[in-house]
């Protein structure tokens, strides 16, 4: 009876707790919704390339779905190929530049985004087998014509020596050698067909053909990290002291609001440095991973995100009265961060859900720490990133600020 009394507490608590209902049986619906529009689209990959004074048959036969094909003016032998490539990849943010010099192919790589360069490699893979092989057919075509031609040759000219046989034999054999070396020469004015350029020597801008799908992820997940553990260490020890009743005795001193939450941020912000420090310092020794860019930037990047999550961890907690209340907004706000992150490319999902992944903090931190550590993006290139993320750094505070007006107790 005391097992079958504690049930009914167990089962009468938790019909009590809405939002505790709503974590366990709507959150789940979210978040399996928001993954099937995101993964419907992940194999939707788009990628440009530029060629230059490339075969018109080959850039025909590598259009493929998703693949951009941009024509670009010049001749391969004029210039520097490798630093025109290089160029017009970080000018317009291609995925690759093909040229063609005789009967060899140079191809060079971003390298910044794998599946990208996959789907070069693919195309181009396609095109030269499927030219290959209309070349080899219209050989063989070419050589049974010479063959059929050859063989009504051979039948002429035994009726022609079976006739000169019958009139003259004497002149039976320089007729037959006469003829034979004047119709030889027909089956040898066959064309055949031009094979694709063979020889493909590939470059890469960013990274090496060693590089795997991890060496794209280490960037995002060292942002993910930093901004989990922010968020959620920084609410829950905000909340701690409300619940233990620490916060309304600070209240009750002369202190401000604005100093109790400009407080916060700087002791949070103060472990969030060390974490930082931590996580990319932990990335390059143990993951050996090769950052293009400034390392100063990379941290810079690291701070803001961490200023994002601790903001938005302060203010989520003033909407939570435990502990365990605090951990029911992880599913609904951190775990969207990470699909908008970058993991899945941004570009192949709807409208729609770009729109929501321009809203997430981690969106914009992501991106600015793919740009320095894989593709050596300078300080004034990443600003709009920077920028982006001290608006949502402003907005929250600005948010916690209004809270702790309208909620005496928080």
């Amino acid at each position: 009876m005391r097992t079958i009394a504690m049930i009914r507490r167990v089962l009468t608590e938790l019909l009590r707790d809405k939002r505790t209902l709503a974590l366990m049986f709507a959150a789940p619906l979210l978040i399996l919704t928001l993954m099937y529009f995101l993964f419907q689209g992940a194999n939707n990959i788009n990628a440009d390339i530029a060629v230059q004074s490339v075969d018109t048959d080959l850039v025909s036969a590598m259009k493929i779905d998703g693949l951009h094909i941009h024509e670009v003016n010049g001749t391969a032998a004029d210039d520097n190929t490798e630093a025109h490539a290089r160029k017009v990849i970080r000018d317009n943010d291609y995925a690759g530049f093909l040229s063609q010099s005789d009967d060899s192919l140079t191809l060079t790589l971003a390298g910044a985004d794998q599946s990208q360069s996959g789907l070069i490699l693919q195309s181009l893979t396609t095109a030269q087998t499927k030219l290959s092989a209309k070349a080899a057919s219209a050989t063989i075509a070419s050589q049974a014509a010479a063959l059929k031609q050859l063989q009504s040759t051979v039948a002429e000219l035994t009726t022609q020596l079976q006739a000169i046989q019958a009139a003259s034999p004497g002149a039976a054999a320089s007729q037959a050698q006469s003829s034979a070396g004047t119709d030889a020469q027909a089956p040898s004015s066959q064309q055949t067909a031009e094979a694709a350029p063979s020889s493909v020597t590939v470059k890469y801008l960013y990274g090496s053909e060693d590089s795997t799908f991890f060496d794209t992820l280490v960037p995002i997940m060292m942002g993910f990290v930093i901004f989990f553990f922010v968020f959620l260490i920084s609410g829950i020890g905000l909340l701690h002291e409300r619940t233990t009743g620490t916060l309304n005795r600070l209240l009750a001193t002369p202190i401000r609001k604005r100093e109790i939450i400009f407080g916060y941020l700087v002791g949070y912000g103060i472990v969030a440095i060390v974490q930082t420090a931590v996580v990319v310092g932990y990335t390059l020794v143990v993951f050996k991973t090769q950052i293009l860019g400034s390392l100063w930037n990379v941290v810079l990047l690291n701070l803001m995100i961490a200023g994002a999550a601790l903001t938005l961890g302060l203010l989520v907690s003033s909407f939570a009265a435990t502990e365990f209340q605090m951990m029911q907004f992880i599913p609904i706000i951190v775990i969207p961060q990470i699909f908008f992150s970058g993991i899945i490319p941004v570009e192949s999902m709807p409208g729609w859900l770009q729109a929501v992944a321009h809203a997430m903090p981690l969106y914009w931190g992501s991106r600015g720490m793919s740009d320095v550590v894989v593709k050596g993006a300078s300080l004034a290139q990443v600003a709009p990133n920077l920028g982006v993320l001290l608006a949502f750094i402003l907005v929250f505070l600005g948010l916690n600020l209004v809270v702790m007006r309208k909620y005496r107790r928080v």
